[in-house]
Parts: C-alpha cells; sequence; structure tokens
C-alpha cells in the first residue's frame, strides 16, 4: 500500500465519529461532486491524494516567515507597498492556530447544522480601519505575469478565500471583502538554472461573496445524513473512472473461467439510489 494512501479512514474521523469536523477543503469537495464527499465523509474513504507539492510547500515556508518579520516590526510588506495596499499583517494571539490547516484553523460550530467548520488560513492582514484582509499563497511556473484568475478552475480558490471571510466573519470579526492570492510565479527566462528559481511575486485581488455558505452547509448536511447515494458531479473524473473501471472488471468476470475476481467494487443499481451491493451489469456503477 502506497504510504501516501489509506483508503479506509478510521471511523472515529468519518462523519458520526467523535473526531469529524468540516474542513474548507471538505466544503470545496461537495461543491465538486457530491459524490466523492459522501463516500469520502459518510463512507470514510477518500480520494486518493496527489503526490506532495514539496516546492509549493517551501515557498508557503519561506513566505510565512517573511511575512512574521513584518508582523513582528508591524511593517507593510513591500508587495503590499507596491500596489499601494494599506495593510500590515495581523498581530493576533490565534495566529499559528489558525494556521494550522491540518489540526486547528479558524473554527466556528455552525448553529443550524452543529457542524464544526474551521479552515487554516495562510495569513491575515489588516488595514487602518480594521478591516481583516485573507491573504493566500499560490506557487505556480508559467508564462506572463498572473495578474487575474478567470478560469473555470480557478473557482476553488475563490470559493476557498470565501470560506475563510465567512469563518472570521463568524467569529465576530470585521472582515473586507476583498481578499488577495500572493503569487509566486517562478521564471524560466534565465540562461541557465544554476541551483537556483526566481519568482515574480503579484498580488491579485478578489472581491467575493459568502452569501452562497449557509445554503451550502444546509445542503451538505442534508447529503451526510441522507441513505441515498448522491450523483456524480457532472465534471469528477474519479466517478468516470470508477463507471469505467467497475464495467470493464464485470465484462472481464464474465469472460473469465474463474467463478470470481477480488476485489470487484460494488454496484448501484439505477432503479434505486440506496447503498447497495448486489450485482447488475447494466445497472450505474457507484
Amino acid at each position: 500500500m502506497s504510504q501516501f494512501y489509506k483508503p479506509n479512514r478510521n471511523p472515529n474521523y468519518s462523519y458520526g465519529g467523535p473526531n469529524w469536523t468540516l474542513s474548507r477543503s471538505k466544503i470545496d469537495l461537495f461543491s465538486e461532486c457530491q459524490r466523492c464527499f459522501y463516500v469520502d465523509n459518510k463512507l470514510g474513504v477518500a480520494r486518493p491524494p496527489g503526490f506532495p507539492f514539496n516546492l509549493n510547500s517551501a515557498v508557503d515556508a519561506l513566505l510565512k516567515k517573511e511575512l512574521d518579520a513584518h508582523r513582528a516590526a508591524g511593517t507593510k510588506h513591500p508587495l503590499a507597498e507596491a500596489y499601494g495596499l494599506d495593510a500590515i499583517p495581523l498581530q493576533h494571539a490565534n495566529m499559528d492556530a489558525w494556521r494550522d490547516a491540518l489540526k486547528q484553523g479558524v473554527k466556528h460550530v455552525h448553529k443550524a447544522t452543529g457542524m464544526m467548520v474551521r479552515g487554516g488560513v495562510d495569513d491575515i492582514w489588516v488595514n487602518p480601519q480594521g478591516e481583516l484582509i485573507v491573504i493566500d499563497y499560490k506557487a505556480t511556473s508559467k508564462d506572463g505575469k498572473i495578474e487575474s484568475l478567470d478560469e473555470d478552475w480557478h473557482r476553488g480558490y475563490k470559493r476557498q478565500l470565501e470560506v475563510y471571510q465567512w469563518l472570521l466573519r463568524q467569529n465576530g470579526f470585521k472582515v473586507s471583502d476583498t481578499g488577495y492570492w500572493m503569487y509566486a510565479n517562478a521564471t524560466k527566462d534565465r540562461e541557465a538554472f544554476d541551483g537556483r528559481l526566481d519568482f515574480e511575486l503579484t498580488l491579485v485581488p478578489y472581491t467575493g461573496s459568502t452569501d452562497w455558505v449557509e445554503d451550502c452547509l444546509i445542503r451538505l448536511k442534508a447529503c451526510l445524513d441522507s441513505d441515498e447515494i448522491p450523483q456524480a458531479g457532472a465534471d469528477c473524473d474519479y466517478c468516470r473512472y470508477r463507471e469505467a473501471a467497475g464495467k470493464a472488471l464485470l465484462e472481464q468476470k464474465k469472460k473469465s473461467k474463474s467463478p470470481a475476481i477480488e476485489n470487484v467494487p460494488a454496484i448501484v443499481p439505477t432503479t434505486s439510489k440506496k447503498i447497495a451491493h448486489e450485482e447488475n451489469p447494466t445497472g450505474q456503477l457507484f
């Protein structure tokens, strides 16, 4: 088994278990594919993770050190100066906990559902009016200067900022509608690598809305409380793979002389959305 993937989660960390919480990334998964969200959080089988982006993690760690130096000094980051943003890194006793995405984050118990919602921010700045400004680090390497995020797949980045803004507001803070991505873009126009990468830093603004969050949480809770398996997301490649692989395995099973193939995935018949394990070669898989 890969050290990076454990398919069957400890039930204590699935929905209904004492250690389950609703992270920002789980909200994003629900928005992307409700079936994958359900299989992950209710059935305890998560998607295989992507391989760790160690270079991105290194950029995040160095940016945090850089911002912490300005936080301690009460000074603006040069990028804020360059973009005319009158804000400095926030000094707050909970800053380290708020940045701990794995164990802590900004937390709030949603009254209507009883769910503990949390999300780990990269950084928070504050302007002279006392408004908190959410800052999220991104790192990549692409041609051209990064000044906007307008592709369809950037919607997840936008939801990320909005969830952080919503969480801070639920904790009683005054929060600016405009957050920023601090983008580190590795340039490729040097003559040689020479053991180093040069990054162009840009500050990309985004004015979002958190109006969608409440309704999303209500629908998400209803999904978790249901025994019905949700429909797959229209663009979910994980569900498409499970569907195609399941059909291929069933076809191979028909051709095989052996009575069974181990680990053939379960099937959900089209006549019922209830969780089922009987085989139906013509039914909908998973």
